[in-house]
């Protein structure tokens, strides 16, 4: 499964103007208010928080991947942020987030949601991708970046 297969235009937002770990996620899970892929998205606001609360999904150099696997949802989704002025995301190098992944699975489908999470890692971890990210002003070019990068280095994967 690729990202670009769950990551759809419409789930980016370019220019996020939150404060909190919690505004930047409740932000994110709002793009999904009218998705029919999603039963309720209160509940996997929580499931997201709770997810938080065991360790935070701050990785570093500025970039976190919120996550959880819930019922609440049909198949895995997937939402982009970019944050206009980056935030306390209590990340394991301490630095501010400013680049938020919100990957959210079904209970049933770990592997695939591992797989992604550890795709979405891996492309993170590239310095130039993660400047180019935040460097993009639209969705368009978000969604390009991301396109382009999974192509370069995970063709036949």
């Amino acid at each position: 499964m690729k990202i670009c297969e769950i990551l759809k235009i419409e789930m980016i937002i370019p220019s996020m103007k939150c404060t909190t770990k919690e505004e930047a996620i409740s932000e994110l899970i709002d793009l999904f208010k009218n998705d029919d892929r999603v039963k309720d998205t209160e509940s996997i606001l929580n499931s997201v928080l709770e997810r938080e609360k065991i360790m935070s999904t701050g990785v570093g150099k500025g970039f976190a991947i919120p996550h959880a696997k819930t019922n609440s949802v049909n198949e895995i989704i997937a939402a982009f942020g970019k944050i206009d002025n980056p935030i306390d995301f209590q990340a394991l190098d301490d630095q501010p987030v400013n680049l938020v992944f919100l990957l959210v699975g079904k209970e049933n489908l770990v592997g695939p949601h591992i797989k992604l999470l550890s795709r979405i890692s891996r492309m993170m971890n590239i310095e130039e991708f993660r400047e180019s990210l935040a460097n993009a002003t639209t969705a368009q070019e978000i969604y390009d970046l991301f396109e382009t990068e999974e192509k370069q280095y995970f063709e036949g994967s």
